[in-house]
């Protein structure tokens, strides 16, 4: 399954801030860079991440964005839904409005069990599951090159 490229680009921006030290907050200008992300598209997803509560936002010197919550309360599918990429449990991949075994599309049987893993990943998994688990992450959260 593929992520729009507003996802891709919610959850990128998201995982950086949450492999920084828990309160610290990031500049705009300074995530664009760090993650290649371009400012403008960055500034209307961080918005959205912010109006969904995934982020806080302080102006002025020390400010910037940091996380509302620690990062074992951010699922991904909290951040996919925060930008309307959120995969829809049984969506039918014809475009069929929702199919199910009664009901089936052509490709029922294969893109469910695609569909249906993608949504239980996106429940399950956390930002704590990716700065833990990622070493690019723990890479980048102790600055080596």
């Amino acid at each position: 399954m593929l992520l729009s490229q507003t996802a891709e680009y919610a959850l990128r921006a998201m995982a950086w801030l949450a492999a920084r030290e828990e309160g610290t907050a990031m500049r705009a200008t300074d995530l664009s860079e760090a993650t290649d992300i371009p400012a403008h598209y960055l500034s209307k997803i961080m918005r959205r991440l912010v109006v969904s509560g995934l982020l806080t936002s302080r102006k002025g010197h020390g400010g910037g964005f940091c996380l509302s919550k620690p990062k074992d309360q951010i699922r991904y599918i909290d951040i996919l839904s925060a930008v309307d990429s959120a995969p829809v449990e049984s969506q039918c991949a014809f475009g069929w409005g929702v199919c199910d075994t009664r009901n089936p599309c052509p490709l029922h049987p294969t893109w469910s069990l695609v569909s249906d893993h993608f949504y239980q990943w996106a429940n399950r998994c956390t930002l704590a599951d990716i700065t833990e688990l990622d070493p690019v992450i723990q890479k980048l959260r102790t600055n080596t090159p």
